[in-house]
């Protein structure tokens, strides 16, 4: 019997078939398990959790078969009410799959503390994008009669001297005190009363703490 004779006999046919439809029944099972086990197809879209409580985050994603952890942050916006989410990770809208995890923040009491910069003796143009890029808002600008013109003198905050290290809430308002290039080398010398070409002021932003 020649091999091609043997292929077309009815007994090779018939174990040819039961292998096809085992591979079938295999690969059904398969992919049903690979279903069950992935959630394969199966998507969720996020909530919107901004402003909930912690409790009504958490019954929000219970509904949804989804689960949350709380990350440590220190932003704070004012329009958002203490303890409710500010942010969330993965955002509302996009979709994943059951069970996932949502990561949330919630807003802080207020502005976190910082510490002043060393910022004097710098000049007025390094002095303030450092104010700023720490959180800080740049006040009011006094000059003084100082050799070095726009040198940082002295800084203030709500008409106090401060110092480096000194630790004010974020977005606070500090005033600089200027050299007008026109003075002797006295850092600390005082405007004589009443003279207004020793001391002139210009506003830079309105409020502040």
């Amino acid at each position: 019997m020649t091999f091609i004779k043997f292929l077309l006999t009815k007994s090779f046919l018939k174990q040819l078939g039961l292998a096809v439809i085992a591979i079938i029944v295999l690969s059904f099972l398969i992919l049903t398990w690979l279903k069950f086990t992935t959630n394969h197809g199966q998507q969720i879209e996020v909530p919107d959790l901004a402003k909930m409580t912690i409790e009504e985050a958490e019954d929000a994603l219970d509904d949804l078969d989804l689960r949350y952890e709380i990350m440590d942050t220190t932003n704070y916006n004012p329009s958002f009410p203490y303890k409710t989410v500010i942010e969330q990770l993965p955002k509302a809208g996009r979709f994943v799959k059951e069970d996932r995890k949502i990561y949330i923040s919630l807003n802080r009491s207020g502005y976190p503390m910082i510490q002043v910069p060393p910022v004097v003796g710098k000049t007025k143009r390094q002095a303030e994008p450092t104010l700023k890029a720490v959180g800080f808002k740049i006040g009011k600008i006094d000059y003084r009669k100082y050799i070095a013109k726009d040198e940082v003198l002295e800084i203030r905050h709500k008409g106090q001297k401060i110092n480096v290290g000194d630790k004010l809430q974020k977005t606070s308002v500090i005033d600089l005190v200027l050299g007008d290039g026109e003075g002797g080398l006295n850092r600390n010398a005082k405007p004589e009363e009443g003279g207004d070409d020793d001391s002139q002021s210009e506003i830079e932003a309105d409020g502040g703490n």
